[in-house]
């Protein structure tokens, strides 16, 4: 075997030009579906984090009627369906694919926020049990977030966001600061921000749509004072936290399952539903993968065009190398010998120019990335399939001019020279 890869090398560094016009069709067959790969699994990452952001692994789950999401200020609380209880907290908590879960209520702000002079006219206003910011993977950015005491006396404060904190106080300190919801007033006692840094990738005006759809301010309140603002018993939404990523659709699915089993509402187009960001990165996806999938087939031919190649020169090496060929059976060499000299050879041009593919098609991506502004991941799983399936290529198209030589007769090998 080692002495078949000595012959071959020492083959293609005689022939140095030539064996590189040879690996020529592979390397650029190889090249482009590195490329295109890398292209695909960076737009991947890209459609993923634009969707679900990045370590936060939050599913919103909320009660729609229908395709869209209910709104309580319009149309008072459902029949049918309450509260939900702490049984059913701990019975979602109990997934396998949960880590954490949190109940609370959501309003939407008509103008009914004020502080001083200002007023607030969009945004959310949020009742939140004091594991929510958790949960939801948030943090305190300035002052402190709501404790357990808050919720047992009913205190008066609130939390806010980047957003509210910007347009509300214009950036200033907020703590400490009372504003009013509803004609009932609370005090600020933080300011809250994601603790992810991840920065969104927005290259179309759909990318700036799609993460700007909720990006509006949120003003936080405690849970147990919802009531004071707004209604008893009113239902509430839950976010729940995956354990992974790849769990967000399990954990929304299962989460949604054991909340509409406890509710038997009137309406019948209400019902607890995920808001499936994962779901939505899959299929879009999808969509790419389909998309390139001919790109994929169209840059294979270029190695079929590659294995014929191979398949030529090994023909032309053959009837080179006659003379050698028929000394080496003249002396006692079997045809498997001969013929795995040849393959070897063949296998040996095609891995080189398998290997020289790969690293063009990761210069190619890098370059396309730079030119183009598009997101490239290298996929080194592809590129070591890409590496096997050049040597394949030798190998297959190696086997008729292995035959060939295999089958000298070697009086007449011997004669040509």
């Amino acid at each position: 075997m080692f002495e078949n890869l000595r012959l071959a090398f020492r083959g293609i560094w005689t022939h140095k030009l030539r064996s590189f016009l040879t690996m020529l069709g592979i390397i650029i067959g190889i090249a482009a579906i590195i490329a295109i790969v890398s292209t695909i699994e960076g737009t991947n990452q890209q459609i993923k984090e634009n969707l679900i952001g990045s370590g936060s692994n939050a599913v919103d789950i909320a009660i729609f009627q229908g395709e869209w999401e209910y709104e309580f200020e319009w149309s008072g609380i459902p029949e049918g369906v309450s509260v939900i209880s702490d049984e059913t907290i701990k019975e979602i908590k109990d997934l396998k694919e949960v880590k954490n879960v949190s109940r609370y209520n959501k309003r939407n702000v008509f103008g009914n926020v004020f502080y001083k002079d200002k007023n607030l006219t969009t945004g959310f206003i949020k009742g939140v049990e004091p594991d929510y910011f958790e949960t939801a993977n948030f943090s305190a950015l300035k002052g402190r977030l709501f404790t357990k005491d808050d919720e047992k006396k009913f205190r008066r404060v609130c939390v806010v966001d980047e957003s509210i904190m910007e347009e509300l106080f214009n950036n200033e300190n907020p703590i400490g600061e009372i504003i009013e919801v509803d004609d009932t007033p609370y005090t600020i006692v933080g300011v809250v921000a994601s603790r992810s840094t991840f920065e969104p990738v927005i290259n179309t005006i759909e990318d700036y749509a799609l993460y700007h759809q909720d990006d509006s301010g949120t003003i936080y309140i405690p849970h147990a004072d919802w009531a004071i603002s707004y209604c008893f018993d009113e239902p509430e939404n839950i976010m729940v936290q995956a354990k992974s990523t790849d769990d967000m659709t399990a954990a929304g699915k299962k989460a949604t399952d054991i909340l509409n089993k406890k509710i038997h509402p009137e309406d019948e187009t209400l019902e607890y539903k995920s808001k499936d960001l994962l779901e939505q990165a899959m299929k879009l996806q999808q969509l790419t993968k389909s998309t390139n999938s001919m790109l994929i087939w169209i840059a294979a031919i270029s190695l079929l065009v590659g294995g014929i190649g191979v398949m030529n020169i090994m023909l032309v090496s053959v009837t080179e190398r006659t003379s050698e060929i028929g000394l080496k059976k003249a002396i006692g060499a079997r045809k498997s010998k001969v013929m795995w000299q040849f393959l070897t050879e063949a296998a040996v041009l095609t891995s080189l120019g398998g290997f020289l593919g790969v690293a063009s098609g990761i210069g190619l991506a890098r370059i396309i990335s730079i030119v183009a502004g598009t997101p490239v991941a290298i996929s080194w799983p592809a590129a070591i399939v890409a590496v096997i399936f050049s040597t394949v290529i030798g190998v297959v198209f190696g086997i008729i001019p292995s035959h060939q030589a295999a089958n000298l007769n070697p009086i007449d090998a011997l004669r040509s020279n």
